[in-house]
């Protein structure tokens, strides 16, 4: 085979596996652990998880990605739910791993849920953005997003940006692009830290908790040098506008000013 005819049938395999993916959750993810706690429902359409005094429990996907636009619908534990997490997560191995988080920190009923956000690379993260929800997220389901490309992550919340992380490797700062990820999600009890601080703990009476998701899409991809559009996607005027709507109505933490943890100077990456 000529050298040409390979590098067409090369581009053509991974044309082929960067095309949006679809399908049931029990097609594209496995129960990890949990001892029964976490269930696939509704013919493979469905999947649950739960918390006891016991254990949590917890899923991974079945393959891993180098880049990609993924959706999951998720509808998340009510009532009070303060001292639990409820985690949904990109994320590679090892002490050098390299992961992108979003991370619901549950709440006394009433309160709103904090939705974390974070990006590791290297093994380093402390990137961390924090929000409140414009909705009540445990009345319906609701869509959260990452798109992971080589410029950028970008968070989605039911197709509006929240939050945008730019590939800062220009002034010295790492990115993650060279170890494939695998999804994760988990929910577990974290009243040490994720409500308040770990002020409030979590009340065993109310277990266990349970959170649901359905409906995962993905376009994703092995390599860099595919084609597809989302390897390129950037935020236009208007998503740029619903992101500064969001960070100015429902920010709460944001790690660029906190200058109390970083008294030395902000990290070089929130220059951009």
């Amino acid at each position: 085979m000529s050298s040409f005819s390979s590098k067409l049938v090369l581009a053509l395999i991974v044309s082929a596996f960067a095309i949006a993916i679809a399908g049931t959750i029990d097609e594209n993810f496995e129960i990890t652990w949990g001892e029964g706690r976490a269930k696939m429902l509704n013919n493979g359409e469905l999947l649950t998880l739960s918390l006891d005094k016991i254990s949590g429990s917890g899923f991974q996907s079945k393959n891993e990605y180098l880049f990609g636009k993924i959706d999951m619908q998720l509808k998340l534990v009510p009532g009070n739910s303060a001292g639990t997490v409820t985690a949904y997560y990109l994320s590679s191995q090892g002490p050098t791993h390299d992961e992108i988080d979003f991370e619901f920190l549950g709440n006394l009923s009433g309160d709103p849920y904090t939705l974390h956000t974070n990006v590791f690379s290297q093994g380093k993260g402390n990137r961390e953005q924090q929000f409140h929800l414009w909705f009540d997220p445990t009345a319906d389901f609701h869509t959260y997003s990452i798109l992971w490309n080589p410029q950028r992550i970008i968070f989605y919340v039911d197709g509006t940006p929240i939050r945008e992380y730019k590939n800062a490797e220009s002034i010295g700062v790492s990115y993650p692009k060279k170890q494939p990820m695998r999804i994760y999600s988990s929910l577990w009890n974290a009243d040490d830290w994720a409500t308040r601080g770990g002020l409030i703990k979590t009340d065993w009476s109310k277990a266990p908790f349970s959170a649901s998701y359905r409906n995962f899409k993905s376009a994703t991809s092995t390599s860099a040098a595919t084609s597809n559009s989302w390897l390129n996607e950037e935020l236009d005027n208007t998503s740029q506008e619903r992101l500064k709507w969001v960070q100015k109505n429902y920010m709460v933490y944001n790690y660029c000013n906190d200058s109390k943890r970083f008294p030395q100077g902000f990290p070089a990456d929130c220059a951009m």
